[in-house]
């Protein structure tokens, strides 16, 4: 069976993270986020699967390549041109996408399964399919029910009693919301929409497909199913999902390495004394990471591989991506670090270079940098660092 993956976005809602990783590569506990789909997509039965890129293309396709090491068919459409030697990315819309695809030969000729690249999710995709073959669908959105105080943050879809959808809420305040069921950007087609979805230029899914099947009353249904559905959309959405991942939350994403402590997980090689570190876990901790005598981690906490927790150091809460050395007497608490950027859960980002606090964290990949100057002392304060 067939399926697409949208993976042709720039991510703009989780930088700093997608300047040099595109969303469906973002990882959960050093897994892409896109590797968990085509596990569920191999599982109930679609094994030919088309993928759209654009942004970092390259680092999709570096990867993924044909597919065969995860036991699937995949081929890709490049969405862009390339200037002066270097891929720029231009995409298409969702939508615009899948034409792109169909025009250059009709790959989808029959029902087929459309995701979208940023969110783990365990849905009984046969379960979805057999449903909107049973309504007799031309387009047929899989919804979840969410609780109506966090309606506000996501796409609500309206439909009458039998599940045909008749209009759409973006983000609407709990006391207009229509519905609590929402759009997880799950979708199952027929061929024949390509009717409604024009060539050569940029057409969404969302904003431009579903208005147009809804004005002409096309055969199009949603359905509301219970399934685990994490999307990692925003970066407070990841350090979310990294939470959950590490408390047990989701299920079907084991924590990698092993278990070397009550709850502290790691992969090869590390450097550590153990009886003069403080590790409450979970905690995850990569191969070739070091952890200095008198660093403090608390769970749930993820150091990527390849980083150095120096001495006097708390991470709490928070997220370390790979080759990441924490200073001396830092104090991170429900951060994200990612190269030269420290983010807070909430999403408020710190760049160290931009703010000459580069030698609090670096790149373990270059030589450790001199102590920092007293000046810089207040700056350390106002980080919450000790």
């Amino acid at each position: 069976m067939k399926a697409m993956i949208l993976a042709a976005g720039k991510g703009t809602r989780v930088r700093p993270i997608t300047y040099t990783i595109p969303k469906p590569m973002i990882p959960i506990l050093q897994k892409p986020v896109m590797e968990f789909l085509l596990e569920l997509l191999r599982h109930h039965g679609f094994d030919q699967i088309m993928v759209n890129v654009s942004h970092l293309a390259n680092e999709i396709e570096g990867y993924f390549r044909d597919g065969q090491r995860f036991g699937v068919e995949l081929a890709y459409s490049f969405e862009g041109r390339i200037t002066d030697g270097e891929l720029v990315g231009e995409a298409l819309g969702s939508a615009g996408g899948m034409r792109k695809i169909q025009d250059f030969s009709p790959f989808f000729d029959e029902t087929f399964v459309v995701l979208c690249g940023d969110a783990l999710i365990d849905l009984n995709l046969s379960e979805a399919v057999r449903q909107h073959k049973e309504k007799g669908a031309i387009a047929t959105i899989v919804m979840k029910s969410v609780p109506l105080k966090q309606v506000p943050s996501y796409g609500v879809v309206v439909t009458d009693n039998d599940g045909r959808i008749k209009s759409f809420q973006e983000k609407p305040a709990v006391e207009e919301a229509l519905s609590t069921s929402i759009n997880t950007g799950i979708y199952i087609f027929e061929p024949e929409i390509f009717d409604y979805i024009p060539s050569g230029q940029e057409f969404d899914i969302g904003g431009d497909l579903f208005p147009r099947l809804v004005a002409d009353n096309a055969p199009f249904f949603g359905i509301n199913m219970d399934f685990e559905w994490v999307d990692i959309g925003k970066v407070p959405d990841y350090w979310q999902a990294i939470q959950d991942v590490l408390t047990g939350k989701v299920k079907g994403v084991g924590i990698p390495g092993a278990e070397v402590r009550p709850g502290v997980f790691t992969g090869l090689n590390l450097k550590v004394n153990w009886d003069k570190v403080n590790i409450q876990g979970p905690v995850y901790i990569g191969g070739m990471a070091e952890i200095e005598d008198g660093a403090t981690i608390i769970g749930p906490s993820m150091i990527g591989p390849n980083c150095c927790i120096c001495g006097d150091t708390i991470v709490d809460k928070s997220v370390i991506f790979e080759y990441t050395r924490i200073g001396s007497g830092v104090r991170l608490v429900d951060k994200l670090v990612f190269g030269r950027y420290c983010v807070d859960k909430t999403g408020a980002s710190i760049d160290m270079q931009a703010a000459a606090l580069d030698w609090l964290i670096t790149d373990t990949r270059h030589a450790q940098p001199a102590m920092p100057p007293a000046e810089h002392q207040a700056i350390r304060e106002l980080l919450g660092q000790q």
